[in-house]
């Protein structure tokens, strides 16, 4: 079971409520097309992702970021039982769509990325540190139906 301060709910809760998720869903997610092709794999059916340019502007793409940030949201209304939120979503990845698990720490250097961009100075090191912590949480969680 995670302990977390205070600060860290607070911190994580306020930083789901300043961002757009369809704009931070899609960049982190096309991020981490770009800069790990090989994640492509699993995203066949969506169409063209020969460069950057198609990445970016691939509707599939930004779709699928949202829906990824939507999911985020689910951890944090339940930070203290994130690994029973997640349950079917780790059985999803592991059993039928036979994801990488590493990929989805990918995907959170990725998010990390974005997410500091859009708070530029608000993301302070104690910011990033419980924002590491939260993700570290999530892709544990992801993670559990591979074990």
């Amino acid at each position: 079971m995670v302990v977390w301060t205070d600060f860290e709910r607070t911190t994580i809760q306020d930083i789901f409520s300043k961002i757009d998720y369809a704009v931070v869903g899609q960049a982190a997610f096309s991020r981490c097309l770009i800069v790990y092709p090989w994640t492509q794999r699993y995203f066949g059916g969506f169409g063209n992702l020969y460069n950057a340019a198609a990445i970016t502007s691939n509707p599939r793409v930004s779709s699928h970021g949202k829906v990824i940030m939507e999911a985020l949201e689910k951890a944090v209304k339940d930070m203290d039982n994130i690994k029973a939120t997640y349950a079917e979503l780790s059985a999803l990845h592991s059993e039928k769509l036979q994801v990488d698990p590493d990929n989805f720490m990918l995907l959170g250097h990725c998010l990390t990325i974005v997410v500091a961009s859009q708070l530029s100075k608000a993301f302070t090191p104690e910011v990033h540190a419980a924002f590491q912590k939260f993700l570290a949480v999530v892709v544990s969680s992801l993670r559990k139906q591979y074990y």
